[in-house]
């Protein structure tokens, strides 16, 4: 019995000893990065789904949620070499830009709930981008733009997702005729 519990103890030992090992290498490997940029957008299905007062019906979620996502088109086509030295694709950053576009739709669907949800949302998000840096995949103005990129998209794909849809109720119509023009205001 002691002889087992030595070699589970070594096998401890050992382990910690390789993982504090390869922090001193350049890439370290994958981090809670990896699961927290989604957290924010679960939340949001996961919410909605347990019945709570959204914004959107399942429709324009879904939609608004796809047509937010353009990060990754702008990840493969600027090359900005990670500060680790990895690879070419360090500008913005797609962990940040999907963690904050997922907070962003969080909040645009529970915010009005509770203020709290959009903190929680956010909070993660900012996490994300600490981590992507503090594990030297980004610089810091890599994270900002994916931040920022990641919120604006929210924004260009609300306002597309309602178009696509039709389903945001409008509150002006313009009806243009030969000799002027009407505008109704729903109030």
């Amino acid at each position: 019995m002691l002889r087992k519990l030595i070699i589970i103890v070594f096998a401890v030992f050992m382990s910690s000893a390789c993982n504090a090992q390869q922090q001193y290498e350049r890439y370290h490997g994958d981090g809670i990065d990896e699961y927290l940029q989604y957290v924010p957008l679960a939340s949001t299905y996961v919410l909605k789904a347990a019945g709570v007062d959204a914004q959107s019906s399942w429709k324009r979620l879904l939609v608004n949620s796809a047509t937010s996502f353009v990060t990754y088109a702008l990840k493969h086509t600027i090359h900005s070499t990670r500060p680790d030295g990895t690879d070419d694709h360090s500008f913005p950053s797609g962990h940040t830009s999907i963690a904050f576009c997922g907070a962003a739709i969080l909040h645009k669907e529970f915010g009005k709930v509770s203020p709290w949800i959009s903190v929680a949302g956010f909070t993660v998000a900012t996490v994300t981008a600490v981590d992507r840096v503090r594990r030297n995949r980004h610089h810091w103005g890599d994270v900002v733009a994916g931040a920022a990129i990641g919120v604006l998209s929210v924004e260009a794909g609300y306002r597309l997702g309602d178009l696509i849809t039709g389903e945001k109720k409008k509150n002006v119509d313009v009806a243009v005729m030969p000799n002027g023009f009407t505008l109704l205001v729903n109030l």
